[in-house]
């Protein structure tokens, strides 16, 4: 209901679309902007940088969603809270003026509705993540990871889910704050040894998910 609302004012708003090859970035931490971004097709993938210059993936989004924190409502131009990569052959999104923006949202009590609950679900989760970094250790967030995966890209085929989604290990590393890819590859080696996942291609194929949510951080 909530994306459908989101839709219809796009719909109505005709605003320009710009679209993005795979691994280019939309936005850099921190980079000047005057826009609110809204996805239409693809995946993309934010991130930000730490104090010791490592990167830190946050999610990936594939549906049609706010991809850029609003801040104030006041300001033509407000600093870009995070990277947002296009991890898709291509990307679709809305580009529009962001004091236009929150002139809409003033105006349209759902839509104001829509803006609240959607900063109350980036609030919550990222509570998840920095639990995901801090609690069960780093294979309980390999594990929690595996698991939003799956719902966001995951499929069923023959003899399990399939994440149809090609993630390397680097970038499994960069979401559950582990420093090294070598790491994540032992822990996704224990849980092809225990007939949890098994490999298709690049892809992975999730045979028995009890043993991913025994194991992942609620």
């Amino acid at each position: 209901m909530k994306q459908e609302l989101l839709k219809k004012y796009l719909e109505q708003g005709n605003f320009p679309v710009i679209v993005k090859e795979k691994k280019k970035y939309l936005t850099y931490e921190g980079l000047q902007d005057r826009y609110v971004y809204i996805l239409k097709e693809g995946i993309i993938k934010t991130s930000m940088i730490t104090r010791e210059g490592r990167e830190f993936n946050l999610r990936y989004i594939n549906t049609v969603e706010i991809v850029s924190i609003l801040r104030d409502e006041y300001s033509q131009f407000t600093d870009a809270p995070f990277n947002i990569r296009i991890e898709s052959k291509e990307a679709k999104l809305y580009q529009i003026d962001r004091v236009k923006f929150w002139q809409d949202v003033n105006q349209n009590p759902e839509l104001q509705r829509y803006v609240n609950e959607y900063y109350r679900d980036y609030l919550l989760y990222s509570i998840k993540k920095m639990q995901q970094m801090l609690m069960n250790g780093k294979f309980g967030a390999i594990c929690t990871q595996l698991d939003e995966l799956m719902t966001l890209f995951g499929r069923e085929v023959e003899g399990g889910h399939l994440i149809d989604f090609v993630i390397t290990n680097d970038d499994l590393a960069r979401f559950c704050g582990i420093t090294s890819a070598s790491s994540v590859n032992r822990m996704l080696q224990h849980l092809r040894e225990i007939g949890a996942i098994r490999f298709v291609g690049r892809k992975i194929l999730v045979l028995k998910p009890e043993l991913i949510l025994e194991n992942k951080i609620e």
